[in-house]
Formats: C-alpha cells, sequence, structure tokens
C-alpha cells in the first residue's frame, strides 16, 4: 500500500512527463520554425499537430482495456524520445512531409501518453485524496512547461538546436525506463459505458445547441492569437534565449497566478458574472500585443540572455512594451480559463463526467486548433496589428451567447 507522500510523488513524476511535449509542439517549435524563417502560414498551419490531442478519445477505449497503464506510458515516452531525436535531421527552414510524420507522431504518442496516466491517476488517488493530487498535477506540469518551453530555449545557446532537441529526447528516456518502476494497480472490473447514455440527458436540456457553440467560441480570441504571439517575438529581434525567459517562462508564471486569482473571483461572483467580467477582460489583453505591433517601436539593440539583462533592457520601449503585453496577455489568459474550466466542471452530472468532460475538451480543443491552423494566414495578409486587433472582436460572439446559457447554470446547480 502506498502512502499518500509516495502518491504523490508518482503524480508529480507522470504529470511532468505529460506537460514535456506540449510545451516542445506549442513553445518551442513555433520559435524554431520562425528563426529558421518558415513561412507563417506553415507556422499557423503546425497548430493542427494539436489535433491528436483533442481526438484522443477516440481510441482511449483501446488504451483503457488492453495491457497495463504503465506499459502504454513507457511505450509513449519511449517513442517521443527517438521522434524528438529525429527533428534535427530534418531541414528546419520547411516543414516537409517527413517532418510532418515525425511531429504528428510525436503528439500521437503524447496523446497516448495522457489517456494512460490520466487513467492511471484515477486509479491509484483514493477518495480524499483528490484535492491533494490535483494541486500536485497541475503544479507539475506547469512546472513542465516552463522546463521544455523557456529551459529549453534558454539552453539553445548553448546547446544548439539540435542540442536542445538530443536533450528532451535523453530525459523522455530516462522517464521511458523510470516508468518501467511505476506501482501496478490492480482495478476493479469494469462496466460497459454508453456514449450514448451518457449524453443523452444533455440533448434533453433546452438549448444544448448555444452551449456546445459557446464552448467552440468563448476562447477563439485567446486561440486565434497564441500561435502568432512567438513569432512576433522573432520578428520584433528578440533573441530566442530572451522568448524562453520572458514569454514562456515568465508566462506560465503569471498564467498560474492569473488562474489562481480567476478561480477565487469565479467562486466569490458566481459562474455568470466570472465568465462575462473575466472573458472581457481576457479579451482586453489582446489589445495589448495589437497595440505594441501598430505603434511600431524601434527593434531593441542590446542583447538579453539572464535576468539582469532583462531588468536592464525595460529602458528600451520596445522591450518595455512587449514584456508588458505578454505578461498581461498570460495572466488575463489564465483569469478566462479559470472560469471557463469551472464552468466546464459545473454542468457535467458526477456520475458521467469522464465522458462529458471528455467531449466537452474536445470540442473547445477542436476550435484552438482550427483558429491557430488559419493564423498565419491571416497574419500573412493582414499584418500583426490587424490580425491581433481581430482577435480581439473574435471574443465577443463567445460573450453574446451567455445570455442564453443562464437557465443551463442555474438548472444544473439546482441538480446538485
Amino acid at each position: 500500500m502506498l502512502s499518500l507522500r509516495q502518491k504523490l510523488a508518482w503524480v508529480a513524476a507522470l504529470y511532468f512527463a505529460e506537460g514535456m511535449p506540449f510545451a516542445i509542439v506549442k513553445d518551442v517549435l513555433p520559435v524554431y520554425f520562425r528563426v529558421h524563417d518558415v513561412d507563417l502560414t506553415e507556422i499557423g498551419l503546425a497548430s493542427l499537430l494539436g489535433l491528436p490531442w483533442t481526438l484522443k478519445v477516440l481510441w482511449s477505449p483501446l488504451v483503457d482495456r488492453i495491457g497495463e497503464r504503465r506499459d502504454w506510458i513507457s511505450a509513449a515516452l519511449l517513442a517521443l524520445a527517438l521522434l524528438s531525436a529525429a527533428i534535427p535531421f530534418f531541414p528546419p527552414g520547411q516543414i516537409g512531409l517527413g517532418l510532418w510524420v515525425v511531429l504528428i507522431g510525436m503528439t500521437c504518442a503524447s496523446a497516448t501518453q495522457d489517456i494512460a496516466i490520466d487513467a492511471y491517476t484515477i486509479g491509484l488517488v483514493a477518495d480524499g485524496e483528490e484535492g491533494d493530487a490535483n494541486g500536485v498535477r497541475v503544479s507539475a506540469y506547469r512546472v513542465a512547461l516552463i522546463f521544455a518551453g523557456g529551459g529549453l530555449l534558454l539552453m539553445q545557446a548553448w546547446l544548439g538546436w539540435s542540442g536542445i532537441y538530443w536533450c528532451a529526447a535523453a530525459v523522455f528516456l530516462a522517464m521511458a525506463i523510470g516508468a518501467r518502476a511505476i506501482p501496478p494497480l490492480v482495478l476493479p472490473a469494469k462496466e460497459d459505458s454508453s456514449w450514448v447514455v451518457a449524453l443523452r440527458g444533455w440533448a434533453a436540456r433546452p438549448r444544448v445547441w448555444a452551449l456546445f457553440l459557446f464552448i467552440l467560441i468563448y476562447k477563439l480570441g485567446d486561440a486565434s492569437m497564441a500561435p502568432m504571439v512567438k513569432p512576433f517575438w522573432v520578428d520584433r529581434g528578440l533573441a530566442v534565449e530572451e522568448i524562453g525567459l520572458v514569454s514562456t517562462t515568465f508566462g506560465v508564471v503569471a498564467t498560474i497566478l492569473g488562474a489562481i486569482l480567476g478561480g477565487r473571483l469565479t467562486d466569490r461572483w458566481g459562474l455568470f458574472a466570472g465568465l462575462w467580467i473575466l472573458g472581457l477582460v481576457q479579451a482586453l489583453s489582446n489589445l495589448g500585443y495589437a497595440g505594441v505591433a501598430w505603434f511600431d517601436p524601434a527593434p531593441p539593440t542590446t542583447a538579453v540572455a539572464s535576468l539582469g539583462a532583462a531588468g536592464a533592457a525595460l529602458l528600451e520601449p520596445a522591450r518595455m512594451s512587449i514584456y508588458a503585453a505578454s505578461l498581461l496577455e498570460s495572466f488575463t489568459g489564465g483569469m478566462g480559463t479559470a472560469a471557463f474550466l469551472a464552468f466546464l466542471m459545473h454542468i457535467c452530472e458526477k456520475r458521467h463526467a469522464a465522458v462529458q468532460y471528455a467531449l466537452l475538451s474536445a470540442v473547445f480543443a477542436f476550435s484552438r486548433d482550427v483558429a491557430g491552423a488559419a493564423s498565419g494566414w491571416a497574419t500573412t495578409r493582414l499584418g500583426y496589428d490587424a490580425y491581433f486587433m481581430m482577435t480581439f472582436g473574435l471574443a465577443f460572439p463567445g460573450l453574446a451567447l451567455l445570455p442564453l446559457l443562464r437557465g443551463w447554470i442555474r438548472h444544473t446547480g439546482e441538480s446538485r
């Protein structure tokens, strides 16, 4: 029997492993491609690499019913190690078929790992331990984002691009070996579950169409802007190490702080007001990047590769403005996400929460991937300033749907 401390240690290790590939795809690759002059349209299309994370529910029964979960985790990490090590062998200036296959393989392996880790953790944690486990899970995932996003970009100056991918591969390989030591679980036999049964109750509720449309577009403004943020930093003349330090590392910290505050405010104000106010605040932050692109201050003149240098460089208007826009966008994005995820949890029925939450998450992730895929094409034609301004406007259709969801929120709250 494992103690709570031992369980939490395994949860931390597993969710660090879960966060690493996401950070490489979402934080490292956009910078890697842009510094090698990949077209913005292609960088935007690379958002489609996230589709396996959206569609993983389709093969989750396979992972759930065949073999041990630790075997799936170990195999997925080994695949991630091999695929990460292969990236430098493809020309960086173009996303050819071979590189597409490698990167899709990475996100498929990552999505499969996510299924196994989530299922293993649910089986590992006993009733009454969920709060501690959830806190550790979120923290470990964010640490992975800082290490694999900001950390790898910071190391690029010493290791080179090939070196950081091989470093990531070594970490994946070490985790694949360590996953063999994951304690096995004795799980009760599962009853067959039906997606139809889990979703039938929802279908009978009023304005279910508004619910799914709201989930699809509530964070559309954020999702549309995110893939172009790091290419914008590169095009403004900021160094790779600086992007890793400020945009990614400090940005993750700002997101965490924003999520904590957003959760507290949502609890105090209620879901409806929280979604309204924090959604509007989240949208307004997009104007920060639009303003920087519009005023187009003179490019930075000094190199930044450390925290001290970043502080000194704040005297340059170009850096001060883009740093402020970045941290504001990360902080308010965390606030809006906290309210949104609280809403998703609130409307799920406890007995069908796994299936229902998986579906809602997939709907949200689908809009993120599709909007990201179009972002490079639109930015190329409109320019950064007009495109970032447009993403501000994309936030309002979701907010306009909120009055139609009052009954949903009230109905769900009363049913509990």
